[in-house]
């Protein structure tokens, strides 16, 4: 019964996050440039403006070694695509991908809150101007700044090579 509540408890921190709920040093470390037009290599792709109001596609956790807490967002078109069961997702479908590592709550053990941000990572689907990478671009941010392009020619090899049957998302959406 332990791991199930604090699945739960880990869900329900990620929403709260989301939901504009976060601590003060979250939201610091956790700052963007989004709208400043700071774009990623090879891809071109920026921080979407006002995307931390975007709906909730899901949560997520990923162990070892990167022990994270995620929680992914879709603009309308991403969500209206999810809701139909859509795939391949249209063109203008946006998802980010929210990540801090994972913090022992001190409250709720064994649970886990968000602790410090990792990263903010975008998919922007456009058919022709990515048709070599699935018509997905990409965009891996820390800090509000773009890694740099080695870093962003891992994204597609690694979407390619695990998720080709749908539509190279990873993230199903939580009902």
């Amino acid at each position: 019964m332990k791991p199930l509540f604090a699945g739960v408890v880990v869900t329900a921190a990620v929403v709260c996050v989301v939901a504009g709920l976060s601590s003060a040093s979250q939201t610091v470390a956790n700052k963007d440039t989004a709208g400043s037009g700071v774009a990623s290599p090879i891809y071109g792709v920026t921080l979407p403006e006002g995307y931390r109001t975007w709906p909730l596609v899901a949560p997520a956790e990923e162990g070892k070694p990167l022990d994270e807490l995620r929680a992914v967002l879709g603009n309308p078109i991403a969500m209206a695509a999810y809701a139909k069961g859509q795939l391949p997702f249209p063109d203008g479908a946006v998802l980010v991908k929210l990540a801090w590592k994972r913090t022992p709550s001190g409250e709720f053990e064994p649970a886990s809150v968000p602790g410090a941000a990792t990263t903010v990572q975008v998919m922007v689907k456009d058919a022709r101007k990515f048709a070599d990478s699935g018509g997905w671009g990409f965009g891996r941010f820390v800090q509000g700044r773009p890694a740099d392009a080695a870093e962003h020619r891992t994204c597609f090899a690694c979407h390619q090579v695990r998720v080709v049957g749908h539509d190279y998302v990873f993230t199903r959406y939580a009902r």
